[in-house]
């Protein structure tokens, strides 16, 4: 929406015609050859039925002549316009000594003789067609109908051809004057033809005239179809004058016009930068706003355009929307990127960074600049997530990562020669200090509460940067044996769900060899949610570059989605073969975490079965470079299709913690860990988690929380009594992890079960006799599946004759659902 100040649909192909008569004819003609779209639009703003190649006559006869806007175009175009195009001439023969009332009767004789030699032509056109022999071509004489038939053909061609018959009539009566009589209506349609031909052109506001559209436009088809009469002398005549004027007017008129143009528009820049207020701008003036035709750039428009969104932000709005779909949109560009730059620059604070993703359009933009743009809207996205981080610690850490990124952001536009490098590379220094200073901020905080830095990751899986990951080296060591192994035969890493299966791959780079190449690709995410196999294999290939170059430090060759199109499967083939080359003689590990959900979208045949199964098993069988790992919290055995395909899978079952690992993550999660822990708090929590590594995070979380908020005297030593006073907290913190084991893990019967040896106590094992005795409907039939289940689920264990709670924590969260209840 523009300003007030700005004349209504000023920056629009719909301008407003100018109220006096002699100039908003003047400003018909202008619209017709070098705008238009302008012509069109007015034409339907006159009447909806109106377009450029309709005839009057059928708006007469829908009795539409009380149309006082009609009858204005009927003046302006019938009348007016011929008397200014012949009113130069007549000042010549005034000059010449010619009689004031002579000349004017020459005029108006031109003027009616034009007109119904133009109703005459259409009648001519319009009986011929009806009373056609089938012998004729009929579809040659339905377009001259159309084309000598309508409005735009009528304003032309009664202004051109009454200047040629009031220039006839001045020469003496001879064979020459036929001559030039015939000469005038050959002219006449051939200007005329060129006109039309330049408001029927399709798609006028792109770069480049579309070629296919051009042969089917049917004014052309009409002057090929002419070109087989050129016998005629008449015929070729007209082609060639045709062709000179389409040439004018449609290719070399905005080159010729060129230098002018530049000359007004720098014009009115200047007038702009001297008197822009609360007045409107004379932008709108600038060629780029009426000329549809124009290709070469207009020289400062950039400049102009930024100038006039700076001081007036509403119209500069507008011109902007205009230009985005006109020939001069590379303005467009100049200029949104210097405004995303500005808006970059403007931000003074990591909260401000944080939001900057949601505003920049990386998406829209055609230029290499867009890349730069997407590392700053990535940048914004990891602040994002860093700031909200639940401790002060794992901001530091996220945003120490986003500080490394940044610096290797700044050195790669130092290298760079590109154009853009220059002005972003401030931005991207500038937001460093502003991360760099946020984190010594967070690091005075710390120490001026005496808080302890909560360094424990809950929900999410843990990365390699993240220095808590513990332990998993006897898991890490199998892989690497299996690995090694000449029968390659699958893996499946399988456990129980927040055990850590994800966090192990996330990190295999740390544990095993460098001659091992860790490719992790989720999928849960956009993996199978793709909707086609271009979208599914891409999505594979970009997770296997990002994983190994995140890893190892590895860097894949690349594969674009347009690449995959055509033949997804063969290419990205071909794809692995030169990933086998870049190898040598290194082994990847390519990684599926999920591969449940993979297996969902078969069943909801978004993908088939052979062609997903089938490639997989292609894979491990003829390339020895590859080694595949499924993770998931099912076995094989659950997924009858995968089984068939997958044959000897080699299990890793991947459990609770060692208790020296688990010790390390409760009193050493990191390095300079200011929290200590009394003999039998460590305990203790060992016996509430039973090594559980996402409980005892979820746990010593809590503790670090509670200790936070005690006297400074005692904050830094947890004791039993701290860790009581956390496992309240830490089943609600955790209440999505429980409530997913109880919701989706276990039947009715089977949380029937739970609750009732929950209700026994910690650590009290409960017989198979009396849970046959509580449950005697439930298990009489299916006791061995319900209690298997819940072994297989790791959820009690068997001692002895009877069974019991595997974690406390669990047990504590069933008595709390039973409570409720």
């Amino acid at each position: 929406m523009t300003s007030p100040n700005v004349p209504r649909n000023a920056y629009t192909d719909a301008p407003e015609q100018h109220p006096n008569l002699i100039i908003g004819s003047l400003q018909l003609l202008w619209w017709l050859i070098i705008h238009p779209s302008a012509f069109r639009n007015h034409l339907t703003r006159i009447d909806p039925d109106l377009k450029f190649d309709s005839s009057l006559l059928i708006l007469i006869r829908k009795q539409r002549w009380r149309n006082l806007a009609l009858w204005r175009l009927l003046i302006q175009g019938y009348f007016i316009l011929p008397v200014l195009a012949n009113l130069l001439f007549s000042l010549v023969l005034l000059n010449q000594g010619q009689s004031f009332d002579t000349i004017i009767a020459k005029m108006i004789l031109a003027i009616v003789s034009s007109i119904l030699m133009k109703v005459f032509l259409s009648v001519l056109f319009k009986v011929t067609y009806k009373w056609l022999d089938d012998g004729l071509d009929d579809e040659l004489f339905i377009l001259f109908y159309k084309v000598f038939s309508n409005i735009a053909f009528d304003l032309i061609f009664i202004t051109i051809f009454s200047l040629g018959l009031n220039v006839n009539n001045t020469i003496i009566f001879s064979e020459k004057s036929y001559i030039s009589y015939f000469t005038a209506i050959i002219v006449s349609f051939s200007v005329s033809y060129s006109v039309l031909f330049n408001l029927s052109l399709k798609n006028t506001n792109v770069n480049t005239i579309d070629t296919k559209n051009l042969l089917n436009n049917k004014l052309t088809r009409l002057f090929l179809r002419i070109l087989r009469f050129f016998i005629y002398p008449f015929v070729l005549f007209f082609v060639v004058l045709s062709l000179i004027s389409v040439s004018i007017i449609v290719l070399l008129r905005p080159l010729i016009l060129y230098p002018f143009v530049i000359l007004w528009n720098i014009q009115l820049y200047r007038l702009d930068k001297k008197s822009l207020g609360n007045n409107p701008s004379w932008l709108r003036y600038n060629s780029a706003f009426w000329d549809e035709w124009q290709n070469l750039k207009l020289y400062e428009l950039d400049k102009h355009l930024l100038f006039v969104i700076e001081h007036s932000p509403h119209e500069g709005k507008a011109a902007l929307n205009y230009l985005t779909t006109s020939r001069q949109r590379w303005a467009t560009q100049v200029v949104q990127i210097e405004l995303d730059a500005r808006e970059l620059e403007s931000y003074t604070d990591v909260t401000a960074i944080s939001k900057a993703h949601s505003s920049l359009a990386v998406g829209e933009l055609n230029s290499p600049v867009r890349t730069l743009l997407s590392s700053f809207s990535h940048i914004s996205q990891d602040v994002d997530a860093a700031i909200n981080q639940g401790s002060a610690y794992n901001q530091r850490l996220a945003l120490s990562m986003v500080a490394e990124r940044l610096n290797g952001l700044i050195r790669e536009l130092t290298r760079s020669s590109d154009k853009y490098s220059v002005r972003f590379r401030p931005i991207a220094t500038q937001w460093c200090e502003i991360v760099t200073n946020h984190i010594q901020e967070l690091v005075k905080t710390v120490e001026l509460r005496q808080e302890i830095d909560n360094p424990y990751i809950i929900g999410v899986p843990l990365n390699e940067q993240q220095e808590i990951f513990a332990g998993r080296t006897d898991i890490g060591a199998r892989i690497e044996q299996l690995i090694l192994d000449r029968r390659r035969p699958p893996l499946l890493l399988y456990g129980q769900r927040r055990m850590g299966k994800t966090s192990l791959l996330n990190n295999l780079g740390r544990l095993l060899p460098n001659s091992i190449i860790p490719m992790f690709v989720d999928l849960q995410g956009p993996v199978s949610s793709a909707s086609d196999y271009a979208g599914f294999l891409y999505n594979i290939a970009r997770a296997m570059i990002e994983s190994a170059q995140r890893q190892s430090g590895f860097t894949l060759p690349p594969l674009t989605r347009e690449t995959l199109a055509a033949d997804p499967f063969t290419y990205f083939d071909e794809w692995l073969d030169r990933v086998e080359q870049t190898l040598d003689q290194n082994i990847a590990l390519l990684s599926f975490d999920e591969f449940e959900a993979l297996d969902a979208a078969i069943s909801k045949g978004r993908f088939d079965e052979q062609d997903v199964l089938g490639m997989l098993r292609h894979l491990i069988q003829h390339r020895p470079r590859f080694k595949l790992l499924l993770a998931g919290s099912h076995t094989i055995e659950e997924f009858q299709r995968w089984a068939s395909y997958l044959i000897n899978v080699q299990v890793l079952h991947i459990s609770y913690l060692k208790e020296h690992e688990a010790r390390q993550l409760i009193e050493q999660p990191v390095k300079d860990f200011k929290l200590r822990y009394e003999p039998d708090a460590v305990e203790r929590v060992l016996q509430l988690t039973r090594c559980h590594p996402f409980l005892i995070q979820l746990l010593c979380a809590e503790i670090i929380y509670l200790k936070n908020e005690q006297d400074p005297s005692v904050r830094r030593l947890a004791n039993l009594a701290d860790v009581e006073a956390a496992i309240p907290k830490a089943l609600d913190s955790g209440s999505f992890f429980f409530a997913d084991l109880q919701n989706n893990q276990i039947d009715a019967a089977g949380l029937a079960v739970l609750r009732f040896i929950a209700a026994q106590g910690e650590g009290i094992t409960v017989s198979r006799e009396v849970l046959s005795r509580q449950f005697v409907d439930d298990l009489a039939d299916n006791s061995d599946n319900i209690i298997e289940s819940l072994l297989r689920r790791e959820l009690i264990e068997e001692v002895g004759e009877g069974y019991r709670f595997q974690v406390e924590a669990v047990r504590r969260w069933f008595i709390k659902g039973l409570k409720c209840g």
